[in-house]
């Protein structure tokens, strides 16, 4: 290897690429340890379990049953007067839409008949009950 002496007056005309990687690989760490906060759900519920059961195709009325009897709508917690006004302008939009009920296993059966009886008188002519498989 020779050695050049610097002479001072040259120009830089390369990029240094290595603190650009340092940056990104940062971001992509960052992004790899906050996802799953992002995508866990809000509301902790136990499905029941059951052996047999399909894929449900995702619906935008999602209504979820805490072990307390409250109802959640997309994340939001709301009365029964307002799962039917939603029920009802999404049928407006789409007549064929698909009702999905996630309740926990502790939540009375009365409860959930309760929401389903909503629902269908709400104009949702299909529903889907969410569960764990065993």
């Amino acid at each position: 290897m020779a050695f050049k002496p610097d002479s001072g007056d040259e120009v830089i005309a390369e990029i240094n690429i290595v603190p650009m990687v340092d940056v990104i690989l940062v971001v992509l760490i960052i992004f790899m340890v906050t996802a799953p906060m992002i995508m866990k759900p809000s509301i902790n519920i136990n499905l029941p379990k059951a052996a047999s059961g399909e894929a449900t195709v995702p619906s935008k009325l999602n209504i979820t049953l805490s072990p307390d009897g409250k109802i959640n709508l997309d994340g939001k917690t709301v009365e029964d007067s307002e799962v039917s006004a939603v029920a009802t302008e999404e049928v407006k939009k789409n007549p064929d839409i698909q009702a999905i009920i996630s309740a926990d296993k502790d939540v009375p059966h009365g409860r959930v008949v309760s929401v389903l009886d909503i629902v269908k008188g709400a104009g949702v002519k299909k529903f889907a009950i969410s569960i764990d498989k065993k």
